[in-house]
């Protein structure tokens, strides 16, 4: 059922994980301009669904291999110990950002644009309280909706991988289902004290659970369509139309070259919903990337895509320093009302922070495996022994 054989190590997901990330440190650290190196301002989708994709192929590859391996017991165990480290590292972001949010009104001339600009001010009135539903994951920050999805997508894989055991697609045709139901009773999570969460998980659920379906057989089964000439051109005529659509968005005088009956019927595309034009842009953007990055491509091997896939490895350490680092530089870059050069430099020079840490983390990885490797023979001499 599983797409890669047990041992083994699909590198595209960790180069395009890894990209997501850079993506979204991108997005976060220079919103307004270096956002046009990214994919945001080209189209519907953006780094969000690229990450959220993957964590659920990843999760379905690992844990999914596990549980039915091992059994559901042992297998949702492991998944909820997974569950556990993503929201302890939500919480410890939540503490380093916070006191980021704290020094930098401390020091600036207007603290009052950060707090409003990062949501916070309820949190410095009445900080018990809000602390306590931050834990309950009811209040956080902007730019820290991603992780408390992932606890909640993560938390419902164990039910996701029991549909698979009873059928196959019994997953996907659940989740298109759900998808549905929450789109038409506007199911949703609040958050405190009056709004919504920002990645609706009843929608979102999709997506993961697609990334899931993929890793459990659906992607080797989808193969034939990945390979079809007609749907690559009209993937790439779908992206072409919206990128056609978002330069609107810039360049309002170009609206008037789309049809009155087509802006009202794609109108809104509501990203917390997760919009079926963005899972469409997404799918489109799969599409053609996987016919550049074919399986076995020898381009994974070149040292220009070791620090994506270094960075991929380590998603959810990367995606939390990312977050940090990304209000240390837009906080920088604000108060220095920078240029575009600073605003490179920023942006170049937070991502070679996350390829250091990265890169210290796989050779504490190799240093670590080493000396347990050096350890074996003396415990087995010892046992032996004994």
């Amino acid at each position: 059922m599983f797409a890669l054989a047990k041992g083994q190590r699909e590198l595209r997901l960790d180069l395009f994980r890894g990209l997501a990330l850079w993506l979204i440190y991108i997005d976060h650290v220079s919103p307004d301009l270096l956002t046009w190196a990214t994919i945001r301002n080209y189209g519907f989708s953006d780094a969000a669904e690229i990450f959220i994709f993957i964590s659920g192929f990843t999760a379905a590859l690992v844990y999914g291999r596990a549980t039915f391996e091992a059994g559901f017991v042992i297998g949702t165990a492991r998944v909820l110990r997974r569950v556990w480290q993503i929201y302890t590292t939500h919480l410890l972001l939540f503490l380093v950002l916070m006191a980021e949010i704290a020094f930098v009104i401390t020091v600036s001339e207007r603290p009052a644009f950060y707090i409003q600009e990062m949501e916070v001010g309820e949190f410095f009135k009445q900080p018990g309280s809000e602390m306590i539903q931050a834990l309950l994951l009811r209040f956080r920050p902007l730019n820290m909706d991603v992780l408390p999805l992932y606890v909640v997508l993560m938390a419902f894989l164990p039910l996701v991988l029991l549909l698979a055991r009873l059928h196959k697609d019994l997953p996907l045709a659940a989740s298109v289902a759900l998808y549905i139901l929450t789109l038409r009773y506007d199911l949703h999570l609040s958050t405190h004290p009056d709004g919504f969460w920002s990645f609706n998980p009843y929608a979102w659920q999709l997506l993961f659970v697609f990334g899931a379906w993929c890793a459990l057989g659906g992607g080797k089964r989808l193969s034939p369509i990945l390979n079809s000439r007609g749907v690559l051109w009209a993937a790439v005529a779908y992206l072409g139309a919206a990128f056609f659509v978002t330069m609107t968005w810039y360049f309002p005088s170009l609206e008037s070259l789309i049809p009155g009956w087509l802006l009202r019927l794609i109108y809104p595309i509501n990203k917390a919903d997760f919009d079926v034009l963005r899972f469409a842009h997404f799918l489109a953007l799969a599409f053609v990337a996987l016919r550049f990055v074919p399986a076995g491509w020898t381009g994974l091997q070149s040292s220009w895509a070791k620090p994506l896939i270094v960075c991929g490895q380590y998603s959810l350490q990367i995606f939390a320093l990312g977050v940090a680092l990304s209000f240390a530089g837009y906080a920088l870059l604000t108060e220095l009302d920078a240029g575009v050069l600073l605003h490179a430099v920023v942006g170049v020079g937070g991502i070679a922070i996350l390829y250091a840490v990265a890169t210290v983390f796989t050779w504490y990885k190799w240093a670590m495996s080493g000396r347990e490797r050096a350890e074996t023979p003396t415990s087995k001499l010892t046992t032996q022994s004994a």
